[in-house]
């Protein structure tokens, strides 16, 4: 299963760059998979592991602010794994070339 979970704490100021690297923080230490993007983290994992780690960004990022905007969208994918790399070499397949990444 795949999460693409974006934080966005409110009431922070105009700089985010110091609580988004405390949750990619949180989120290395789960030893799940993950690609950080610019609008958020890809993470791979299953069902209860991602549910569990989405509580544990949320939980730490409201000790620091009373408001937080979380999006959090999933694709499950049967039994696949290895999302984060094959379903970027799948495109790059059907293209011919690499993409940029």
């Amino acid at each position: 299963m795949l999460m693409e979970l974006t934080v966005i704490p409110l009431a922070r100021g105009p700089s985010i760059g110091a609580d988004i690297a405390e949750l990619v923080g949180i989120i290395d230490e789960s030893g799940m998979p993950y690609k950080v993007t610019a609008f958020g983290t890809l993470i791979e994992g299953t069902w209860d592991r991602l549910m569990m780690l989405g509580k544990k960004c949320h939980s730490a990022i409201r000790k620091k602010t009373d408001r937080v905007v979380i999006l959090i969208r999933l694709e499950d994918y049967a039994d696949r794994t290895d999302l984060l790399t094959t379903t970027v070499a799948h495109v790059e397949t059907q293209l011919g070339r690499s993409v940029k990444q």
